[in-house]
């Protein structure tokens, strides 16, 4: 029996060079002498012998080798059952077994006798054999751009073939002339392991032997006839940078103990609850000995995060991106794994105890998400296969001029499988409870810092990206329909509209947006001494014009302390003193503003350096009482918000929020209400922006009675003068401010007086 095959096809397969191993390797239906027979082919290179097991009839036949290399076949009457079992003899093979990827067979070896003792024959499976990981439906989603659990599919995938353990790799890479996969279960040898493509540019093999823990790498001859090594792009682990392999990594591991927190997250009402939130960046939030650059491990972040949120009253943290990124200086933003939690902190399963830890504990977890923009590093997914796969080909839609990052092109359905995939990830495998996604308005229109002539115009003319508005809609749907009680919130600095809008109502669908134009105007406005800001009250009181026309949360984030800022605390005006209280001031208007609230580490003890990623907060600091006093006045302020449903519950609702004084420019005063649903007590905040004392202070009030001071920034407690109200003032009977009655307070200097009615 002559085969069939060309010598040139046999030395393809043999140097890893055939675009399709498949169509040669397995068991094909020939025709010989006019009859129908089968070609079983292997390519078995640490092999010297080989026979073919027909698992149907239990026939066993032998396999030429028609390459010395190690190229087998056999031709058989007939046709033979799939999932055929091949036994390897390995007696006389010069490889070393524990490098072979095809068997378990050990080598030859003596017994006590001095005996020569044959090695046992092994079934194994050959990988061209085994079937595709993807149904005629996984091929019918990927089309469409909606296979929204890709991640199951595309990657590494832990499998038991035949009840051989293996590993099934496969990439999406359409414009590769050939993949090969490369790691330690074979040597880093490609031409052992070349993928076979499909219509749809997917390649793929199942690797026998290939085990959890094993590094591995795509090599791609790309469009161009360049071989270049990948990460991949749905790894689930990746080596510690600045080594840049994927790891293969078993999801299943964990079990999780958080079935309460999912259960009442999916009741949760994003629009009702009381939201402090603390962005901290794991690696310098706090340092520890025994990891590189005293990186702490996922678990011990876990309790001591855990602990300080109990004892802050913070109800979630939210982390700078926690995806692979080889730049540590980047915190992130530069993303190549997508899938894969840092490995800085520990493995996947670590992080999944740390969300884990924190759910039991009542803490919920949030995380950067970076769909605007990628590296051009080479080991990630610039010009992947030598085209722009993921980026636009075009330098002006396809760049970022100020990042020097690519820019995913969301037109392509493929890429926007992938981003969408990957945002489910977070929240199917690690039980994230909601994403920041940043840098939307990059996103959202074509000239975002750009010069005329340096971007191209949308089918309208305009200058908004259609395609990244369709994209994100998309991923809001398909996030809020998956997973009732996850939230999304889009960091978006112009005025865009609809952004927290659902989608059905013209929006973009995020559940909040971040309120910049709060954040940049309240800034402008401490900033100045005391002295001049009468003549700027607007700045203060201009974001209630527009506070209800989003769901906004209220940040200051680690881009207010960075890039020469200074510190929240350096940035204020005035001596020592005037610094604290302003700072103080600061928090105590943004926490009884509508809106959600979110503090970056280092703020809540007033740090004096600004934030780097080398040092992380001055904890040193908690030795002084000034700055004990901003930690206590930040944890109580959590409190009161979470304890008065006046302060959170209509955060997004003009009901929620009723002005009583916004004129008084003169004294630089604003008094205002916060309401709740029916039957909560109103909250009357009184804001003093001069450090000047103001004694008999009269404030209308719609309700007679009582009302209770609840919280004072001047309280010695947190380092201010206590000039205050405590317990409280009773109304007079004296009509002020348009309301029936009111009451007569001391306005502390530089500080707020927070009231509550008591009836």
């Amino acid at each position: 029996m002559q085969t069939q095959l060309s010598l040139s096809a046999i030395g393809q397969i043999i140097n890893g060079q055939h675009e399709n191993p498949a169509s040669l390797l397995g068991a094909h239906p020939i025709s010989y002498q006019g009859e129908p027979a089968t070609a079983v082919r292997s390519y078995l290179p640490e092999a010297k012998s080989a026979w073919i097991m027909d698992n149907a009839s239990g026939q066993r036949r032998p396999m030429r080798q028609i390459h010395p290399a190690g190229f087998f076949e056999a031709i058989c009457e007939g046709t033979l059952e799939a999932g055929l079992a091949y036994e390897i003899d390995h007696n006389g093979a010069e490889a070393d077994a524990s490098h072979d990827a095809h068997s378990r067979i050990s080598n030859q070896t003596n017994n006590q006798n001095g005996e020569t003792v044959e090695p046992s024959k092994s079934n194994v499976i050959d990988p061209s054999a085994v079937p595709s990981i993807l149904t005629d439906f996984d091929r019918y989603l990927i089309g469409e751009g909606k296979h929204h659990q890709l991640y199951d599919r595309l990657g590494a995938q832990v499998r038991v073939v035949g009840g051989v353990e293996g590993v099934h790799f496969s990439v999406w890479a359409p414009n590769a002339r050939m993949v090969q996969i490369v790691g330690d279960f074979n040597g880093w040898e490609g031409s052992k392991h070349a993928l076979s493509g499909s219509e749809l540019g997917i390649w793929e093999l199942f690797v026998p032997g290939a085990k959890v823990g094993d590094k591995y790498k795509f090599r791609l001859l790309d469009q161009h006839g360049h071989w270049v090594d990948k990460t991949d792009p749905m790894g689930f682990a990746s080596e510690l940078p600045p080594l840049t392999a994927s790891v293969v990594t078993d999801l299943t591991v964990h079990t999780w103990g958080d079935s309460d927190w999912m259960e009442k997250r999916a009741e949760w009402n994003a629009m009702h609850e009381p939201m402090n939130v603390y962005e901290v960046h794991l690696g310098s939030w706090q340092k520890g000995p025994g990891r590189a650059h005293g990186w702490l491990d996922y678990r011990d972040l876990a309790k001591r995060l855990v602990d300080y949120c109990h004892r802050m009253n913070f109800t979630h943290v939210e982390l700078m991106p926690v995806n692979e990124h080889p730049f540590s200086g980047s915190w992130g933003y530069q993303a190549v794994g997508y899938f894969a939690p840092t490995s800085r902190h520990g493995s996947p399963e670590d992080f999944m105890f740390f969300v884990d830890y924190m759910h039991q504990n009542g803490i919920g977890v949030l995380i950067d998400w970076v769909p605007a923009h990628f590296p051009k590093d080479t080991h990630g997914l610039a010009k992947f296969d030598g085209s722009a796969l993921y980026e636009h080909s075009d330098i002006r839609q396809g760049e970022h001029p100020d990042w020097g990052t690519l820019i995913f092109n969301y037109g392509r359905n493929e890429v926007r499988n992938f981003l969408i995939a990957n945002a489910l990830f977070w929240l199917d495998k690690y039980h994230i409870d909601g994403l920041r996604v940043d840098a939307v308005a990059s996103m959202l229109y074509l000239d975002y810092s750009r010069e005329d002539g340096e971007w191209v115009p949308n089918q309208y003319g305009g200058r908004e990206n259609l395609e990244a508005m369709d994209f994100l809609r998309e991923f809001n749907v398909a996030v809020h329909e998956k997973y009732p009680g996850v939230v999304t919130a889009a960091e978006e600095s112009t005025a865009f509209p609809g952004v927290s809008r659902p989608v059905y109502d013209g929006g973009l669908g995020f559940t909040y947006k971040w309120n910049m134009g709060w954040m940049n105007d309240t800034l402008e406005y401490i900033h100045k001494e005391p002295i001049h800001r009468a003549h700027h009250q607007n700045d203060l009181t201009f974001s209630l014009i527009y506070a209800f026309t989003e769901n906004f949360m209220l940040p200051l984030s680690h881009d207010e302390v960075v890039h020469g800022k200074g510190s929240l605390l350096s940035q204020m005006p005035g001596d020592m003193w005037q610094k604290f209280a302003n700072l103080r001031l600061l928090y105590s208007y943004m926490w009884t503003h509508p809106g959600k609230k979110l503090l970056f580490m280092g703020g809540e003890m007033g740090q004096w350096n600004e934030w780097n990623d080398d040092d992380g907060p001055q904890w040193e600091l908690l030795d002084f009482d000034t700055h004990r006093g901003i930690q206590q006045l930040v944890a109580d302020l959590n409190k009161i918000v979470i304890e008065n449903p006046s302060l959170h519950q209509l955060d997004f609702s003009h009901e929620g929020f009723e002005w009583i004084d916004s004129m008084n420019w003169q004294d630089s005063a604003l008094v205002y209400m916060r309401k709740g649903l029916d039957g909560s007590a109103p909250i009357l905040v009184c804001c003093n922006f001069t450090p000047v004392v103001r004694e008999g202070y009269r404030v209308g009030v719609p309700q007679s009675g009582h009302w209770k001071e609840i919280f004072n920034s001047d309280s010695e407690a947190y380092g201010g003068t206590n000039m205050g109200n405590y317990p409280g003032c009773n109304t007079t009977g004296v009509s002020h401010h348009d309301r029936p009655d009111s009451i007569e307070i001391t306005m502390p200097p530089l500080g707020v007086s927070i009231m509550r009615f008591e009836g």
